[in-house]
Parts: structure tokens; C-alpha cells; sequence
């Protein structure tokens, strides 16, 4: 193994593999990218990129035609708004460093196509890895993640060029991820250690004698780790499922809330059913209204929620969040 700048160079069964250690929004980066390609004339260039990544580069006006309906129905808002925010935090330093987030992404793909070199996208689908993130943390662990989601757009005002640069180098990178490591150690497992596997075997196993990679800098030592290693990819994009607990929580809250009113019902000879049904239905659906308020939605919208919620909170398998958010995504397409 060598390493000249940010290049890594490996020997792996009789193949060369360049690792070019990028920052996402760093004008050096699509520059050194550039050239690498340029001047190896690589067989293949891998880069950590998915089909849906790839396609929002191409198209960076595709998220406009998203279809909202069908994203609330798959219960994937979470995830939606987890890439909205992160994408939200990169593309405001891409705007103060005059780079657009991911361009060295896109001019590894380009200068692959220039020089006839084949092109791999080599990362996990990233609702893979948003899923399998998000089932891999703790309720307090989620709790910190989307507070610092929330807060991360608008954290970005202290970075330059030459801190990107800086961020970039093998040590600070390590100290980081050390730092991520201790603080929530339930999410560098799949959100670093198992893309770092899974991007070495995709880039290992990729045609071609000469290979260069384009991969954000916090993967390469990792990766350098795992070369050689054998990897189930296809077991990396499994969505664990959601554990016994929350299965049996998700039923057993309104199973004793339907029988409290039953057993209700049958002390009281009816007679208190009305006001037990009173004492439910209101809080749940004042809080609903209230919150949906505050979050500025429609007033058709504050009032779906309002006469869904003491229904929906009696059914797990629908929210009157899905019910507000799928009359506000009508009313107001986002």
C-alpha cells in the first residue's frame, strides 16, 4: 500500500485499486478527481454512489415530482426528512465554498465516460442504510440523532475550504470517527463501518486490472482494513425486522384501552361509556389540532387531524400523522 495526497494505492489479486479520499463539497476534490482519472486512464471507476444518488445528481429538480402520497403511505417520512436535512447541511456549504454538494461524485461518473472507463456505483442503496441506521438506535439515540439533524443546516457558517482540506487528513478523520464512536457507538456500525465493507468488496470484486474510487474520506481507512475481506452484500441491505417488544407494545396499548372501556362499560351498566369515551377522544384530538397549529398546517388539515386522532391512536397501523400529513400534502403540495 501507498498514499500520495489523498490517493491510496492497493494490490488486490493481481489488480491496481486507487482510492481517491474526497470532501463532498470541495472544489479540490472534483479537481483531483479529475485529474486522477485523467492521468491513470483507469479500466473502472467505482464511486460511492447508489442508483437513487446518481439520479438526484443527474436531475437535482427530481425531488420535485417525488410522490408525497405514496412516500407517507410506505412510512418512509422519516427517512425522507433524515436525507432533506443532511442534504440541507451540504448543500449550504456547497453554497458558501461555490461547490455543489457531490460534484466530485459526479465527475468521477463523467471522467469515467470521457476516457471509456467503466462506471461501478459501489455504495448500499441508501435507504438501506437510513433504515438499517435508524433500527440500530435507541429511542434516547433517535431522540439526539434528529435533534442534531434539525440543527445541522444551520451549523455550517465556521467552514472554508481550507477546513475542509484540513478534515480530509487520515488522523483527524480517525479522531472523529473515534469521537462519533463513543458518543452514539449504535451508529458508526452502519452508517460507516458497514458501507466501509460493503464499498471494499464492491470496489475489490470490480472488472478491470486498474481501478479507481471515489469515496468520502472518513471511508478509507476503514476500507484499507477490509480489503481482501469477504462480504454478504446482500445480507449488509437486509432491513432488520422491528424487534418482539415494539410489536407487542404497538398492539397491547390499544387492546387496554379498548378493554378499560369494555370493563367500563359493564360496571357502569353504560351509564359512564359517554364520558370515558369524552376523556379519551378529547386530549388526543386538542393535541393533535394544537400541534398541527403550531407547524402551520392547512385548517382542513387541523381539522382531519383533530376528528382522526382518537381513532388512529387506538390502531397501530396508521397515525394521524399519515392522515394530516396525506390531507396537507393534497392541499399543499410540498
Amino acid at each position: 500500500m501507498s498514499e500520495v495526497g489523498h490517493v491510496t494505492r492497493l494490490n488486490y489479486q493481481g489488480k491496481e485499486i486507487l482510492l481517491i479520499g474526497t470532501a463532498h463539497v470541495s472544489q479540490k476534490s472534483v479537481e483531483e478527481v479529475q485529474r486522477v482519472i485523467a492521468e491513470e486512464r483507469p479500466d473502472t471507476v467505482c464511486v460511492e454512489l447508489d442508483a437513487g444518488r446518481l439520479k438526484s445528481l443527474l436531475d437535482d429538480s427530481a425531488w420535485r415530482r417525488l410522490d408525497i402520497f405514496q412516500i407517507i403511505r410506505e412510512k418512509k417520512v422519516l427517512f425522507l426528512l433524515s436525507s432533506l436535512a443532511l442534504s440541507a447541511y451540504q448543500k449550504r456549504m456547497g453554497e458558501k465554498l461555490g461547490v455543489r454538494p457531490g460534484a466530485e461524485l459526479l465527475a468521477g461518473v463523467r471522467a469515467a465516460e470521457e476516457h471509456g472507463a467503466e462506471l461501478i456505483l459501489a455504495d448500499r442503496d441508501v435507504q438501506a442504510t437510513l433504515k438499517r441506521t435508524w433500527g440500530n438506535l435507541s429511542f434516547w439515540d433517535k431522540s439526539k440523532m434528529m435533534t442534531e439533524l434539525l440543527v445541522a443546516p444551520f451549523a455550517v457558517e465556521e467552514i472554508d475550504e481550507n477546513k475542509l482540506e484540513e478534515l480530509k487528513d487520515s488522523d483527524t478523520i480517525g479522531e472523529m470517527l473515534q469521537e462519533v464512536a463513543r458518543v452514539m457507538p449504535r451508529i458508526k456500525e452502519p452508517l460507516i463501518d458497514e458501507r466501509d465493507a460493503y464499498l471494499m468488496s464492491s470496489i475489490q470484486e470490480a472488472p478491470g486490472k486498474k481501478i479507481v474510487a471515489v469515496v468520502g474520506a472518513a471511508h478509507v481507512n476503514g476500507m484499507v482494513e477490509r480489503l481482501g475481506q469477504s462480504v454478504d452484500r446482500e445480507k449488509l441491505c437486509e432491513i432488520p425486522a422491528p424487534s418482539k417488544l415494539t410489536q407487542v407494545l404497538k398492539w397491547l396499548i390499544p387492546a387496554i384501552m379498548l378493554g378499560a372501556f369494555y370493563i367500563g362499560y359493564r360496571e357502569k351498566s353504560g351509564t359512564g361509556l359517554e364520558e370515558m369515551l369524552w376523556a379519551w377522544a378529547l386530549p388526543n384530538a386538542v393535541f393533535t389540532a394544537l400541534f398541527s397549529i403550531v407547524a402551520l398546517a392547512h385548517p382542513l388539515t387541523v381539522l382531519a387531524g383533530f376528528f382522526a386522532s382518537p381513532l388512529t391512536s387506538l390502531n397501530p397501523t396508521i397515525g394521524a400523522g399519515m392522515v394530516a400529513a396525506l390531507v396537507e400534502a393534497y392541499l399543499r403540495k410540498p
